[in-house]
């Protein structure tokens, strides 16, 4: 019964801002760490970043280091992505993801995805 649920994104220019929010809810769980990836269109989907709930320190792929943040509210199990200087190939499906322990046996959820566009 773990959903994630995504909002935010849109359509911005470049050099722009925008961010993003995933919550996850339902049933007993721990979390390990909550994250992003993104699917650009005839792409692969790739790894953006990713928090531990422990520590609280984000990771980032290069592409995104220094323009990207992660973030994220233990109180609420959600985490936050803010996209500054955003540039026009930053465009795809955004996916957050949640890393948790159910009763011992740990399982990657992922949220419906949200769009964003960065226009030239």
């Amino acid at each position: 019964q773990v959903q994630l649920v995504e909002s935010g994104g849109g359509l911005v220019q470049a050099g722009g801002s925008l961010s993003l929010s995933c919550a996850a809810s339902g049933g007993t769980f721990r979390t390990t760490s909550m994250g992003w990836f993104r699917q650009a269109p005839g792409k692969e989907r790739e790894f953006v970043g990713r928090i531990y709930w422990s520590g609280g320190i984000p990771g980032y792929t290069d592409s995104v280091k220094g323009r990207f943040t992660i973030s994220r509210d233990t109180a609420k199990n959600a985490v936050y992505l803010q996209m500054n200087s955003l540039k026009p190939e930053d465009t795809a499906v955004y996916y957050c993801t949640a890393d948790l322990e159910i009763y011992g046996a740990n399982y990657r959820y992922w949220g419906q995805g949200t769009q964003v566009t960065v226009s030239a």
